[in-house]
């Protein structure tokens, strides 16, 4: 096993330690040690930071859109190169097992080639003009720097989303990462340096959050705001933002639903929802949660369903038999148990599951619960865990009314043998993301964020350029 490496700042091209020398220790979540360090930014480094964007802002958007698409394919290529040594890190601070660090890694390789090759076609237009000798043109230009705040879940795929839309615009930007998991985002930034990115255009930091959201969100210099988290952090921030008239994309939390109809291939929509759900140990903002289950196909569903989640290995990440490694940090195993013990105190069943694994490292069981009701916590609450929740329903009206209940709108799945069916659930499935009949979501080239309390804007497809930049329209009539 490769040794873990300490995670410095990287401000103004340089990789160096916080000013007062403050540190964070990083832990193993499979065995509950410390495994390196992170430096801690304070005011001193961030103004730094910022300074650095700025003067990496004036460099960057003056440069030709094809030499930055050109420097982002080479950090692709550089990310792809270094995939398995940076796989055991991001395997050894967050948890998941080494195959779903790799595929992390590639997917963060493919979108920043996508978004790329999109940064070349953000186009003006030319609008005809009603009176001879006048031009009228739409452009679109860089926000300017970019202050960005992304989550341990995914530690280089929420950070790629974020880099890459900036880079394409013209926009320097400021990652604030994850502290739990400092090292695999470094790694994906150290690429883009390597491939060419000037000095300033990209900074990482690392230290006490609320220091950093406030200090960076409040900045004159900073004219944009991206978020992945909780939806209650994400109100505050946005918040924030709105009194700097900073603008700001927000991809916050979720409660999916999910539902089967009686006409569905139930053994494929169970096995398809059980691998969705128990991916990442179940911490994934578009995870199914509510499982609604027609009632002649209920008990055959919860059946297949639970035979696969007690057929999965639980262990280290670094293990090669390992497919579901442990919950990222101690707080979600007291979150998992606070709400189970809730709803279970409250009527619901446990059919598999239901408890902490073992005396070291925050591992949990594959969990499928039933019997529950609207006034469980784990019913509104957003589980971010290996927690399926499973009811029936006798008609669809029911089921769309319980997928709609609560105010996230994030990601949502559907199976059904019917296309009347799948065009009512398109039609009125409330989600910025809906899936029927498959897993299609978060591939670079389509949008990705939600409505409601999950936030808005987009982070994937074309739309994801669209906050990076600013429209201006310029009309000259001809001199005569």
């Amino acid at each position: 096993m490769s040794s873990y490496p300490d995670t410095l700042l990287f401000i103004d091209g340089q990789w160096i330690a916080a000013r007062d020398g403050r540190f964070i220790d990083v832990v193993n979540p499979a065995t509950e040690q410390v495994i390196g360090r992170v430096a801690h930014a304070g005011q001193p480094d961030l103004a730094a930071a910022v300074a650095a964007a700025e003067r990496g802002f004036a460099v960057w958007s003056r440069m030709s859109v094809f030499e930055r698409y050109r420097i982002m394919r080479q950090a692709a290529t550089l990310l792809r190169a270094r995939v398995d040594e940076i796989a055991t890190v991001l395997t050894q601070e967050q948890g998941k097992p080494l195959a779903e660090a790799r595929t992390e890694l590639l997917g963060a390789a493919d979108t920043i080639d996508w978004l790329a090759e999109e940064g070349r076609r953000a186009y003006g237009r030319l609008i005809p003009s009603r009176a001879v000798g006048v031009s009228q043109a739409v452009i679109r230009s860089p926000v300017g720097p970019v202050a960005a705040f992304s989550p341990w879940n995914f530690p280089v795929n929420q950070v790629v989303r974020k880099v890459g839309a900036a880079l394409a615009t013209g926009c320097s930007i400021i990652v604030k990462a994850a502290e739990e998991t400092p090292a695999s985002p470094a790694a994906l930034i150290r690429a883009f340096a390597d491939a060419g990115v000037p000095a300033g255009v990209v900074g990482l930091v690392y230290g006490t959050p609320s220091e950093i959201s406030e200090t960076l969100i409040a900045h004159p210099a900073i004219r944009k705001v991206t978020f992945t988290g909780s939806t209650v952090v994400g109100k505050m921030l946005a918040a924030l933002a709105g009194s700097h008239m900073k603008r700001a994309t927000m991809e916050l939390g979720g409660h999916g639903p999910a539902i089967i109809c009686a006409d569905a291939d139930i053994d494929h929509a169970a096995a398809t929802l059980a691998a969705a759900k128990f991916r990442n140990a179940g911490q994934v903002c578009v995870s199914p949660t509510r499982f609604l289950v027609e009632r002649p196909v209920f008990g055959r569903f919860v059946e297949r369903f639970s035979a696969v989640a007690r057929e999965i290995r639980v262990g280290d990440g670094l293990l090669p038999d390992t497919k579901m490694g442990p919950l990222a940090n101690v707080r979600r195993v007291e979150a998992m148990e606070a709400l189970i013990g809730d709803a279970t105190g409250k009527g619901a069943k446990i059919v598999t599951g239901g408890q902490r694994i073992g005396n070291a490292g925050y591992f949990f069981a594959p969990t499928v619960l039933t019997d529950l009701s609207t006034d469980m916590r784990i019913m509104n609450e957003e589980p971010f865990g290996p927690v399926a929740l499973m009811n029936p329903f006798d008609t669809l009206d029911e089921a769309l009314t319980e997928a709609n209940r609560l105010p996230y709108g994030l990601a949502a799945y559907a199976f059904t043998g019917a296309a009347p069916t799948a065009a009512r659930l398109r039609d009125e499935v409330r989600a910025g993301m809906l899936t029927v009949n498959h897993l299609g979501l978060a591939l670079p080239e389509v949008p990705f964020g939600g409505i409601g309390d999950s936030g808005y804007g987009s982070e994937g497809g074309s739309e994801a350029l669209d906050a990076y930049l600013d429209t201006r329209f310029v009309t000259i009539r001809d001199y005569v």
